[in-house]
């Protein structure tokens, strides 16, 4: 019960005649079949995942959001990745590169 109309039973996912966003469901066949071959791939994913996050919770001091709300989360997690990615720019490249890269 709780399946609505056109949902497939084994993931309960909207099928492609729903009248939904239709999903490829060849490639989420392959996607389970690997799965099911390679657990570890998943894992490692997460890992790759996982660590910018924990990057910005640790660095940025950024625990939960300050902001309610979709749109206010969105825009605050927006400023927050963009100041991730500039720190890691800095590190990477250095004041000087990055100072010439934005300039071209």
């Amino acid at each position: 019960m709780g399946r609505g109309r056109g949902e497939r039973w084994d993931r309960g996912l909207p099928s492609a005649g729903a009248g939904k966003i239709g999903l490829d469901e060849a490639r989420l066949d392959r996607m389970a079949e690997r799965l099911k071959t390679r657990p570890e791939i998943l894992d490692t994913r997460r890992e790759i995942v996982d660590d910018p996050f924990g990057s910005i919770k640790q660095w940025i001091n950024q625990g939960a959001f300050l902001m309610r709300g979709l749109d206010k989360v969105r825009a605050e997690f927006s400023l927050t990745a963009l100041v991730y990615n500039m720190r890691r720019a800095i590190n990477i490249l250095g004041v000087d590169e990055l100072m010439w890269a934005a300039r071209a």
